[in-house]
Order: C-alpha cells, then sequence, then structure tokens
C-alpha cells in the first residue's frame, strides 16, 4: 500500500448527482482520480461538506476509497458562494477526525479555493504538505462575470495566499498555468500541468442508429447535443440563437442537464430563461430540454448525436469534449481554457468564438453537411482521448506529482537538527 492521502473537496463530493448548479466536473474529477488512485495503491480519504442529513459521516465507497462528511453548518444543499464563513468549522471538523482516528496522511490534495485554505491551515497545524487543483480562478471569474460573481471579494487574496502556501499547484491545462502566472505572479515550479480525463469504461462509441432508437430519436435528423450544467456562463444561449440561424434542413437540438428530471426541468431558472429564448426565436419545437440524465445514458447521448457543441465564455477545462469524443462524435467548442487544449481544431472538431452565434451556425452547418468530415472527426477523436487523456493515464501522473512531493517532505524532515543532549528533534 502507497501513502495515505487526504483529498478535499468542499462542496463537490463524488457521491452527488451530477447536472446541478454546484455539481459537474470537480465532482468527476475527484471521484475518478480517486478511483485510479486506489488502483495504483492508494488509500484515500474524501473529505467534504456533510448537506445530506440521511448519510452517515463515513461511507466505505470504494475499496481504499472512504468518502468522510464534514458538518459545516447545516446538513442541506448550500450555494458555494456562501460557504467560506462555514470553512472555520469544517477545518476544525477535520483536524478532529484526523485525531481522534489517529490518521496520518502523507500528502492533502485539495480541490477548489475553499478546500485549499483548509489545506493550508492543515498543513500549518500538522505539518502535511499539500497539492491544490483550482478548478476555477476567481480573478478569471471575476473578468468575465463581472457584478455576477457572488463569491465574497477575499476569495482572490484568499487564493494568493494558498499559492505561496501550495507545495504543488495542478494547472488542468495550458490555459490555467498562463493564468496562475499572468493574474496570481505563481512561481512556474511550483505549476504542474495534468488535464483531467474520461472512462473508457463508460465512453466508448455506440452504434449512432442503435443509439438513436434507445432514445427515441429519428433517424433521419441531425442531432445536435448540448449537455452539462445549467448556469448562464455556459453558453448555452449562444447555442440556441446559432440553432436560429442554420440553413441545413431537419436539426434537433437536445439540451441535456440540470438537477431536475424532464418533466420537472422547466423548474431550473436558466432552463426556463432558454426554453423563453426559443419560443421567441420560434424554435422551440427542434430544442428539446431533456433535463439531468443518469450517468450510464450519457454515452447513448453523446452517441445519437452528430455534432457536440459547447461554447462557454470561459472553461478551466471541460470533461465533457473528452467525453464526446470518446463516444466518436466531433465536437464544436468555444476556443477558450482547456477546450481549446482538448479539441484539435480541424482535425477532432471546430473551434469557434464564444458568443459568436454567427460563427456557431456556420459551423454546425459545415460539419451536418459533409458526413466523410463528421466520420474522419469521430474517429480522430476517440484516437485522441485513449492516447492523451485517459484517467488511468492522469492517475499517473498525479502519482509522479505525489510521490515527488512526499519524499521531498520527508527528506525536509530528517532534515530538521537534533538536539545532541536530549536526542531529540529541536522545536
Amino acid at each position: 500500500m502507497k501513502n495515505k492521502i487526504a483529498v478535499i473537496s468542499e462542496h463537490a463530493s463524488p457521491l452527488a448527482t451530477l447536472g446541478g448548479v454546484d455539481s459537474g466536473g470537480q465532482n468527476v474529477y475527484v471521484a475518478e482520480l480517486a478511483k485510479h488512485l486506489s488502483i495504483l495503491g492508494y488509500d484515500l480519504d474524501i473529505y467534504t461538506r456533510w448537506e445530506d442529513a440521511s448519510l452517515p459521516q463515513v461511507i466505505n465507497w470504494m475499496q481504499g476509497i472512504r468518502v468522510i462528511h464534514i458538518e459545516a453548518g447545516r446538513k442541506e444543499p448550500i450555494a458555494k458562494e456562501e460557504l467560506l464563513p462555514l470553512m472555520d468549522q469544517f477545518r476544525k471538523g477535520i483536524l478532529s477526525f484526523i485525531r481522534s482516528s489517529k490518521i496520518s496522511y502523507g500528502l492533502i490534495h485539495a480541490n477548489f479555493w475553499m478546500s485549499g485554505l483548509v489545506a493550508a491551515q492543515l498543513k500549518e497545524k500538522l505539518g502535511i504538505p499539500f497539492v491544490i487543483t483550482f478548478h476555477a480562478l476567481g480573478k478569471v471569474r471575476q473578468l468575465h462575470q463581472g457584478d455576477n460573481d457572488k463569491f465574497p471579494p477575499e476569495r482572490m487574496t484568499i487564493e494568493e495566499d494558498i499559492i505561496r502556501r501550495a507545495d504543488q499547484i495542478i494547472a488542468e491545462c495550458p490555459q490555467d498555468k498562463e493564468d496562475l502566472l499572468k493574474y496570481y505572479g505563481a512561481p512556474s515550479f511550483k505549476i504542474t500541468t495534468i488535464p483531467c480525463g474520461f472512462s473508457s469504461k463508460e465512453f466508448y462509441p455506440i452504434d449512432k442508429a442503435l443509439a438513436r432508437r434507445l432514445l427515441q430519436l429519428a433517424p433521419d435528423e441531425s442531432v445536435i447535443l448540448q449537455l452539462g450544467r445549467m448556469v448562464p456562463r455556459k453558453g448555452v444561449d449562444n447555442v440556441i440563437r446559432a440553432m436560429a440561424k442554420l440553413k441545413s434542413g431537419k436539426i434537433r437540438l437536445l439540451v441535456v442537464g440540470g438537477e431536475f428530471d424532464e418533466k420537472d426541468v422547466l423548474s431550473n431558472p436558466e432552463i426556463k430563461r432558454l426554453h423563453a429564448l426559443s419560443q421567441e426565436l420560434g424554435i422551440s419545437a427542434s430544442v428539446n430540454f431533456v433535463g439531468r440524465k443518469n450517468r450510464d445514458l450519457l454515452k447513448f447521448y453523446y452517441s445519437a448525436a452528430d455534432v457536440f457543441v459547447t461554447t462557454p465564455w470561459y472553461e478551466p477545462f471541460g470533461i465533457t469534449p473528452l467525453e464526446a469524443m470518446a463516444c466518436g462524435t466531433p465536437v464544436i467548442g468555444a476556443n477558450v481554457g482547456g477546450i481549446k487544449y482538448s479539441v484539435i481544431d480541424g482535425e477532432t472538431g471546430v473551434l469557434v468564438p464564444p458568443n459568436d452565434a454567427d460563427i456557431l451556425a456556420r459551423s454546425i452547418d459545415q460539419l451536418v453537411s459533409d458526413k466523410a468530415l463528421l466520420e474522419r472527426m469521430g474517429r480522430n477523436g476517440v484516437k485522441r482521448v485513449n492516447a492523451d487523456f485517459s484517467w488511468h493515464m492522469i492517475a499517473r501522473q498525479a502519482d509522479q506529482l505525489y510521490q515527488r512531493l512526499i519524499l521531498s517532505s520527508r527528506y525536509t524532515s530528517n532534515l530538521i537538527p537534533v538536539n545532541p543532549k536530549s536526542k531529540t528533534r529541536a522545536a
């Protein structure tokens, strides 16, 4: 057994249902990285905020992985923008659990800035080195969201302090590293680029005709898929506006995501806004909001689609383009963040500017009218993700980083001078 690792993810539990406002890529990242690190021999405890009173504090989730719920505020979902005042209680709860259980961790892996704050405090108390994956940066979010950013203003100062105190920072793509250097002055030697991944057991090509029959989709329509969290920054309105500008024939847009099933899908405020937009543009008959879907169904949606479209304003990484490519579906993605890293323009899909419905519409028209191009891009996408983005490969890269930090920490601790009279280490 390799070292025991503490994973902190204050708002994104690996047990959460995906698609809601605060559940998406980070939940997948925490879950999948933990699964594949356990295969490599790690023993992992994932600490997350206790927001479901029906769950026990400790869940033996999988072999070598426990999910530990820590009380911080009321045991119910709370928007992540409101969690900072609860982090002191969260940190005390983790510290109490560690001490009462007499656990010795070789490393902490924090996810998101509030978990980074807690990890930095635990490092100070317990001397455990920590690595952080930010998943999103406050200064970048502020640039794109302005006054709509509801996180407390001290977020940026806290992130700067975390960067100073972290032993390593995982950048999820070259853009993420560039943002850390440009906006935070992070030292380059502290940054290791390790992308997100996809699960080849969950996502693989399925015959398109079969997938459409299973989903009761017409075989003679071109299908565009938008899948993910339903929040404004994901740019789903841009896709709907592009639908109204298409010159091609029968095209249907499937919008998958949100925290509600199809019958209650309009209970989501963002989906309600998007539905109203489709009505305003006169294309509501061609836009289907199908709500949340179990993860084991997603491969059928990806495979049934001719094109997967994702045009967020910004994207720290973006796991859904990997999943789409793994299913052999070309991606039209915004030329931002991790999408411009994972999607090869002209080879596995097309990169377009965000918030430009005209260019997006032209790109959709081009792809759906050229079946040979779609097939070539689909094959290229499958090859690319399997060559570079499997979670097994990502876990191997994380393992190398972990071992380097753990060995460095042990070496440093061995350099602490010993008092020759007492034969104990100097305080």
